[in-house]
């Protein structure tokens, strides 16, 4: 007679290695807490949510937000959540003028430093102080022109 490991009715349950969350039984209760801003001035009972969709879609998360730009100004902006993937950078960024602004300059930065670590006649030009100077000249007439231009 063999002996079972798992005791009085117990029944293993083989899950694949990847898998990172279970599916809650429909027997079970999801609860969620704090998707307002404001705690509610009666707490409630929902029923019938059954799936985060329909958690986000019922409590209609948000929160308003204040940036401090460059100037030193504060900037506000309401961020909205309607799943899970929105409070990633991506789903943050996408909703955000302001952190849009920032992510596209960023692009920039990165796209300079890519040519300063690459472009030889670059590097060579900022090697030589005269070549220096007059490429730091040129670029001061470009920026000066564009001010004039707007």
């Amino acid at each position: 007679m063999a002996i079972e490991p798992y005791g009085i009715g117990g029944v293993e349950v083989k899950t694949d290695a990847f898998e990172a969350f279970a599916d809650i039984p429909q027997n079970r209760v999801l609860l969620a807490e704090k998707l307002t801003k404001d705690p509610p001035v009666k707490p409630e009972i929902v029923t019938g949510l059954t799936d985060i969709e329909s958690v986000f879609e019922h409590f209609g998360p948000e929160v308003e937000m204040e940036f401090e730009t460059e100037e030193g100004m504060l900037r506000r902006e309401t961020l909205r959540f309607g799943g899970l993937e929105d409070f990633g950078v991506k789903g943050i960024t996408a909703q955000s003028p302001y952190l849009n602004e920032l992510d596209w300059k960023q692009q920039q930065y990165h796209k300079m430093i890519r040519q300063l670590k690459t472009n030889k006649l670059l590097k060579q030009a900022l090697a030589n102080k005269d070549t220096k100077d007059a490429l730091i000249r040129s670029l001061q007439a470009l920026v000066a022109e564009l001010k004039a231009t707007q």
